[in-house]
């Protein structure tokens, strides 16, 4: 392992820092260089910290401990992350027999120095009684391998010398913090701890000391791993097992399948759907077609921290058969024996505890013959977190394999660790907005109704992909979008062919899992009158708006079928059905066409419990961010014809309406999220967003 510490970048640190103490920058740049390196800690796991004199408000100095706060990921962690605590108080409580994890933080709590800090880590005690400056903590893979092996601790103190003490699994807590400074108070001059299926602490006066012992160390059980294995196969091959012909269509297939197979009811009547997040690395499908892939899956987690953001086992699929139905029946049985396990593990080991926090007992991981690995995730970013972790555990899982025999980590300690609150409280809160886990899919992403509906959605709580034919207005949307949403993708496909769209869902779905909102937008206009209308002019507009809002639906129909979760289309068609204009003809009859085919899908994918809504807009001009690509065609035109400005023709249309007030692409992007939240038992519908006009009331 390369040693990334560099004296020159650590001045250029320190100095850029200079806000806060001398020692907490450092602490902060070598926490970085830890997280930095997936192999030692992955997404908020491990920790670090550092002891200062600090003056208090009345000038007192006090020795405090900055231990970083919980959840927050030291890759790229600052000076805010880490919470001081006041030390002396705390070190007092090694006296005590035992400690609830909820006294446990009620006592970090009432010693921490700002109350705006974060909840410091589970670790703090650990790291408060130990005597060193600084402390560092990783799950490093190779660690982990080593400790993971029958004699565990017999090969650790080989691998790594007599400077390094061994212990035993033992709960995070008060437990291990009085663990852990016995064994060093016995035995003064040891360098690290490790502790069994847990990980590995360094220690020093000074931070790039403790850091460099925690790359030495890592190095020397890297060392010994590749010395060991030397030419050993990492896996068998099945020989029943091939790679699939159709990876891409394998995968896509799979992904929509596995999302809705693990979409469920809450609570409150909503669905909980997951985003989607796969890793189909070489060496990730060679495994899956391994005779090591079904111990992968059942041996549990490499460390009980990483069983919150990934359960503690993965889902082995051992075959992807071609027709959907059969796919969906092996995923379903697959799905139904892991909960059956789940439930029956967390009732064995929950019956130690008063009141448990049920976990959910959905897989999160997915290990599929031929495609590699599977994750899910309430968000997106809780699918890569996941994804990342079962990644590192399988590649480590293979080289404790060929290194000698795995022993999984006890039900009894991951279940302690998943579903301690301590723990619970560093994954995100599950949110509470009406399109939570949705998939949205805008074509004309790049206009201002488009960009509109793509903004309402997102703050509603969906993931959304714009999609545009035209590139640079497409990614002038998404930028903008981008600036104020995580959550946003583009992708640039032709509506008018049906092969672009179809592939475009299929790589959407490879992205995120499936789609669950449809909007087809997009849409183009011709001004002319009946008898100078060009018959290829009209077969244009046809094609974009007619034949597009058809392949549009048409796509996403597998899409909806495989998943099984029911789904929104919402199709932004026209003020002008119901009341057209002269020299508007094109434009009137090819949307009043995709209309009327909405309201046929409306008819028809009722029974897969997919509603197909219609929007009538009206007059949306957009703004000098995002313009609309209709009145850029037809307002000079108009304007003309009216002798008006720019402003004077929207203040025109604003007051030809009913209610006088301008509409804006965001109102129809409201009108997007009432039906996608279905809110009403409402399918085949057409909603006016037009200020009011009496002339094109349904009817």
């Amino acid at each position: 392992m390369k040693n990334l510490f560099k004296e020159e970048e650590c001045l250029n640190f320190v100095a850029e820092y200079a806000a806060c103490p001398k020692e907490l920058a450092l602490r902060v740049y070598t926490s970085r260089l830890i997280g930095s390196n997936s192999s030692l800690v992955l997404h908020g796991g491990g920790n670090t910290s550092v002891k200062l004199s600090v003056e208090n408000i009345v000038g007192e100095k006090n020795d405090v401990v900055f231990v970083k706060g919980s959840g927050w990921d030291m890759s790229t962690i600052e000076p805010e992350g880490f919470t001081g605590l006041n030390l002396h108080p705390l070190q007092k409580l090694r006296s005590l027999e035992s400690l609830s994890g909820e006294e446990m933080d009620n006592q970090l709590n009432i010693h921490r120095i700002s109350a705006e800090s974060p909840s410091p880590s589970v670790e703090a005690l650990l790291h408060a009684f130990l005597p060193h400056k600084y402390v560092d903590h990783t799950h490093a893979d190779s660690i982990l391998v080593l400790t993971h092996q029958k004699h565990g601790g017999d090969i650790v103190r080989e691998a790594l010398g007599v400077k390094v003490a061994v212990l035993p699994y033992i709960m995070s807590g008060l437990p291990l913090a009085k663990a852990v400074i016995s064994t060093h108070e016995s035995n003064p001059d040891i360098e690290a701890i490790v502790i069994l299926n847990h990980g590995i602490f360094t220690f020093a006066q000074d931070a790039r000391t403790s850091y460099q012992k925690m790359i030495d160390y890592v190095s020397r059980a890297e060392a010994y791993i590749k010395d060991n294995i030397r030419n050993k196969p990492l896996m068998t091959p099945r020989e029943d097992l091939t790679p699939l012909i159709n990876f891409d269509t394998a995968l896509t297939r799979c992904v929509q399948v596995i999302r809705g197979v693990c979409t469920h009811p809450l609570p409150d009547g909503k669905l909980r759907r997951f985003h989607v997040d796969t890793r189909t690395a070489p060496d990730l499908v060679k495994a899956s077609l391994s005779q090591e892939a079904p111990a992968i899956c059942r041996s549990g987690v490499l460390t009980p921290d990483h069983a919150i953001r990934t359960k503690n086992a993965m889902v082995y699929i051992e075959s992807v058969p071609e027709d959907d139905d059969s796919l969906k029946m092996v995923v379903n049985q697959a799905t139904d024996a892991f909960k059956e396990n789940y439930h029956r593990y967390f009732q064995q080991a929950s019956s130690k505890e008063s009141d448990p926090k049920d976990p959910g007992f959905y897989p999160l991981l997915f290990l599929v013959a031929g495609i590699g690995l599977i994750a899910l995730g309430v968000t997106r970013k809780a699918a890569r977190i996941a994804a990342d972790i079962g990644e590192h555990t399988i590649r480590t899982k293979l080289s404790a394999y060929a290194l000698g025999e795995y022993i999984p980590i006890s039900d009894s300690h991951v279940f302690d660790m998943e579903c301690w609150s301590l723990q619970q409280r560093k994954l995100e809160s599950f949110s509470s907005l009406p399109l939570r886990g949705q998939v949205a899919v805008i074509t004309g992403g790049g206009g201002a109704i488009g960009f509109g509906i793509a903004d309402r959605l997102l703050t509603a709580g969906a993931a959304v992909v714009l999609s545009d034919i035209d590139e640079s207005r497409l990614h002038k949307a998404h930028a903008l979008l981008s600036e104020k949403y995580d959550g946003v993708e583009h992708i640039v496909f032709d509506v008018t062919d049906y092969n672009s769209v179809e592939k475009g869902f299929e790589e959407i779905s490879r992205e995120f899992g499936g789609v669950d909102i449809v909007v087809p937008n997009a849409g183009i206009a011709h001004v002319s009158r009946i008898e100078e209308l060009e018959p290829e002019k009209l077969d244009q507009v046809i094609a974009v708006n007619l034949k597009g809002t058809f392949t549009v639906i048409k796509a996403a129909i597998p899409i909806f079928r495989r998943q099984g979760t029911g789904g929104n289309i919402v199709v932004i068609s026209s003020k002008n059905v119901f009341a057209p204009g002269a020299a508007f003809g094109a434009y009137s009859a090819s949307k009043a066409g995709a209309h009327q085919i909405s309201k046929i899908a409306a008819l028809e994918l009722a029974e897969l419990g997919v509603r197909v809504n219609m929007i009538n807009p009206d007059a949306i001009f957009g703004d000098e961010k995002v313009c609309s690509g209709l009145w850029e065609l037809v307002g000079p035109d108009r304007m003309k014809s009216r002798g008006l400005d720019p402003e004077g023709l929207q203040d025109y249309y604003c007051q030809r309406s009913l209610l006088k007030q301008r509409v804006l692409a965001e109102h129809v992007g409201n009108a997007v999220v009432f039906f996608a939240s279905d809110l009403t038992p409402t399918t085949g519908a057409a909603l006016p967003v037009d200020g009011g006009n009496a002339a094109a009331f349904p009817r």
